[in-house]
């Protein structure tokens, strides 16, 4: 069986279905019925049921978006670093391998000859090495404290997508924000990220950090135009002028827009398409959102 908390996110559902799908043991935690942010907890749910593995899709992102972060930082600093750590606490005591999801937000751009950062990379878009967002710092400092457990995989994801219709997914944000800001990013496309990072409680490769992206980088005008082409959006997509336009009119914290390297995952034999295959396939499934009720 696997330990799934966070399942009601818009990555954990994903992981809710999947397994579901395919007819895999899990139990999804909510902390309403189990605290699991209380070390001792889990850990006596960990000794009793004894999963082979755990996810930790939990977190604090800020709704609408990163913004509601600079508001809120005592919950973002608690579900970004001290959260995971606790986890990590009551892993380790119960000897249970386990994923969290951490983020590729904790970089800003590409290497100087283009191409994306890799593990070995330290962060430059965080507490250490700002300006930053306070969510880029928090899931920076996260990585930081789990570095120090056993048994743990790191998953750096970025800007999350899927085929279906939802505020949390990318091509949802594209299609409805009434700008856009020019960016090349690396992504991570749900449906391939799911399975593949349930293979590691299989595979058991070397704990550590993962940049789970699918191999590339695509920019906002090449998504906007892919999804332009599909139909799902008649008029035209408008572009602030530049970043700075963009923090003036429409942002308080500064985004991260950067690419990373996955040729790690690759050595531990978990590949993904590419990021171009892997929109093409999450447009030609798009399923709408369904319309609200009269």
């Amino acid at each position: 069986m696997i330990f799934l908390l966070g399942g009601s996110g818009y990555i954990g559902q994903a992981f809710q279905r999947h397994f579901i799908r395919h007819g895999i043991a899990h139990r999804a935690i909510r902390r309403a019925e189990l605290d699991y942010s209380d070390p001792a907890r889990l850990l006596a749910a960990l000794r009793a049921e004894r999963p082979r593995f755990l996810i930790n899709a939990s977190g604090y992102t800020g709704k609408p978006n990163v913004d509601a972060c600079e508001l809120h930082r005592a919950e973002c600093l608690f579900g970004n670093a001290v959260l995971p750590a606790r986890i990590a606490e009551a892993c380790a005591s119960a000897g249970v391998p386990w994923g969290n999801l951490s983020s590729g937000c904790i970089y800003q751009g590409a290497k100087p000859d283009g191409s994306g950062f890799t593990e070995l990379d330290p962060p430059n878009f965080s507490f250490h090495n700002g300006p930053c967002s306070f969510y880029s710092g928090t899931k920076a400092l996260g990585e930081e404290i789990l570095a120090g457990y056993p048994d743990v995989y790191q998953w750096r994801i970025r800007i999350p997508f899927d085929h279906l219709d939802n505020p949390r997914n990318y091509l949802t944000k594209i299609l409805r924000y009434a700008r856009l800001l020019e960016a090349r990013n690396s992504l991570t496309h749900l449906v391939d990220f799911v399975p593949a990072a349930l293979a590691f409680a299989s595979l058991r490769p070397a704990p550590g950090l993962y940049n789970f992206t699918n191999p590339g980088a695509v920019t906002t005008r090449e998504v906007a135009a892919l999804l332009a082409a599909a139909g799902l959006r008649r008029e035209p997509f408008r572009f602030f002028v530049d970043e700075s336009d963009f923090m003036r009119e429409a942002a308080v914290a500064p985004r991260s827009k950067c690419v990373l390297d996955s040729s790690k995952l690759l050595s531990a034999g978990i590949s993904l398409p590419p990021v171009q295959e892997a929109l093409h396939t999450a447009l030609a499934n798009w399923i709408p959102a369904p319309l609200p009720s009269s």
